[in-house]
């Protein structure tokens, strides 16, 4: 599914937009037990109410491909005579009314996702009739398809904090809280896929809150899929493959390059209006090292890196493994963030021996919010990372010293 697409089925999620007349679902206690089943009619709630359950069934396909969303696809295999597929189909087919396979569903979940606290497992089946758009994106009104899926959303229990009240209507303290309430959900899931703006049996989309952990046995009960590695991971491991593969190459230029190399195919993506996500396999990675200064010795290295830590055939969004609006430079005591369009002025120098990350100081210098001039004398802002004046320096610029 495209942004597009996933947009457009997310509008859906409002309360005179869709076809939701019920929200069904079971509470299950931090010692994995059912501990109740409901039902819970959509179309009879307050506003306020409905507009809450429609803000966290919508969640489930809120954020990034690659990132947040996981693509699900099943094989010919699968759909044909798959279990998970077959599951997934009858509770869709059925539009939530059949328990047996309500309480099927559950149990998967119970026994793949691991939490210590208790939860609440719900399930939203909706039916849209899909308009037909002009090239133009004008709506003509007639109905291309009826697209019916449903959306399932794992959300955590938690019991508020007791704090201290004041009640005006008996003038006086009392304390609040203490009450459990409903978190946004931590998992989730949409069956069938919306892609080109019709029903794909063969593709889920899954939801994860964290782009640490993919949750890769809820993935295997659900899907009888493989999850991807998280994003969190991608980008250490992208990090770890550059770093052990181009050990020759990767000074402070061959790094800065990098980064501003993947930036610009990610705002090239962008204005292009490609719908669909942009993805990097092992050859794009090498394109854009080898075009930056990584020696081709070292691309062979980085071969072989590359498929032990990713896979043979894995693409990866750039946005996980690169922050196209933050550039940082650290070591042990310094952290310098630097809007990635001004990296150019920053340089690195060995001076007298040595080491100096500088910073052009063209605009106001501030030190713990206190503007500052530049008179040739020394400025130290703490014990432990100083900023001097470079003498012999064309530029002013800021430097501090980075130790061994």
């Amino acid at each position: 599914m495209t942004d597009k697409e996933f947009a457009e089925i997310k509008r859906r999620f409002k309360p005179d937009k869709n076809n939701i007349n019920n929200v069904k679902g079971c509470y299950v206690s931090s010692t994995k037990e059912i501990k109740s089943t409901f039902r819970i009619p959509a179309t009879m709630l307050p506003d306020e109410q409905k507009e809450w359950l429609m803000k966290i069934m919508k969640k489930p396909i809120t954020g990034a491909v690659g990132r947040n969303l996981m693509d699900i696809e099943f094989s010919a295999d699968q759909v044909t005579d798959g279990e998970e597929h077959k599951l997934l189909s009858a509770i869709r087919e059925t539009e939530l009314e059949d328990e047996e396979k309500l309480t099927e569903l559950y149990q998967k979940i119970i026994d793949s996702y691991i939490t210590d606290s208790s939860y609440l497992i719900l399930l939203a089946y909706d039916r849209y009739d899909v308009p037909a758009y002009s090239k133009n994106d004008e709506n003509l009104e007639d109905s291309t398809e009826m697209f019916r899926y449903f959306v399932c959303a794992v959300c955590p229990i938690k019991i508020t904090k007791t704090a201290l009240g004041f009640s005006t209507a008996d003038n006086e303290f009392k304390n609040i809280g203490g009450e459990t309430s409903v978190s946004s959900p931590e998992i989730g899931f949409m069956f069938p896929c919306f892609d080109d703006r019709r029903t794909n049996i063969y593709n889920a989309v899954f939801y994860t809150k964290s782009t640490k952990e993919s949750y890769p046995e809820v993935v295997e009960a659900l899907f009888g899929a493989t999850a991807q590695m998280p994003a969190a991971e991608q980008k250490e491991t992208f990090r770890t493959l550059v770093s052990d593969s181009t050990s020759e190459s990767r000074n402070f230029e061959f790094v800065q390059s990098v980064h501003g190399m993947i930036s610009d195919m990610i705002t090239e993506h962008k204005e292009s209006k490609d719908p669909e996500p942009l993805m990097l396999d092992k050859n794009d990675v090498k394109r854009v090292l080898r075009t930056c200064g990584a020696k081709e010795e070292e691309m062979t290295d980085f071969d072989e890196k590359f498929t032990s830590g990713f896979g043979e055939t894995a693409v990866i969004p750039p946005q996980n493994i690169i922050n196209p609006k933050q550039f940082e430079l650290k070591n042990s005591y310094v952290t310098i963030n630097i809007d990635p369009q001004y990296s150019f002025m920053v340089n690195t120098k060995v001076i007298d021996g040595v080491k100096y990350v500088m910073v052009r100081a063209d605009e106001g210098v501030e030190v713990n919010g206190i503007s500052i001039h530049f008179d040739g004398e020394k400025i130290t802002a703490s014990p432990a990372a100083s900023f001097e004046l470079s003498g012999d320096i064309e530029d002013t610029a800021v430097t501090t010293a980075v130790s061994e």
